[in-house]
């Protein structure tokens, strides 16, 4: 049960940065960036299953490679925006925390533009 071990890291890291916001409250920010950093080793073999599976099934169903590509960086962005996002606002920067969420979004799109214009290129073939 690996959720469980997330779990855990991210409760003994919740205790730290409690203790820690009364004595050294500079040093939270840091501790929350190692018990997330750790957090996301901790998922990454999961992740490279979900990517190998992914991959199997394009080849099998004969999706252009290219897009499954486009979509995993999507994905990537998606997630690392996220975190990002997450530890502005623990920091209270919800500023920044707004500007990095409008950035992810816009690459986002900007990435998916391949997706969209083949999309529309097969609508347009259908329709008559």
């Amino acid at each position: 049960m690996d959720i469980i071990k997330i779990i855990g890291v991210g409760l003994i890291g919740l205790i730290i940065i409690i203790i820690m916001k009364q004595y050294k409250p500079d040093f939270v920010i840091y501790v929350s960036l190692i018990v997330g950093t750790i957090i996301l080793f901790m998922i990454m073999d999961k992740l490279n299953g979900i990517i190998d599976i992914l991959t199997s099934l394009s080849n099998k169903a004969s999706i252009n490679s290219e897009f499954l590509v486009i979509l995993l960086k999507i994905t990537g962005i998606a997630f690392l925006t996220e975190f990002a996002v997450s530890i502005c606002n623990d920091s209270g920067e919800t500023a920044i925390a707004n500007k990095i969420d409008l950035g992810g979004k816009i690459i986002i799109i900007a990435i998916s533009i391949p997706i969209i214009s083949a999309l529309l290129e097969l609508i347009i073939k259908i329709l008559p």
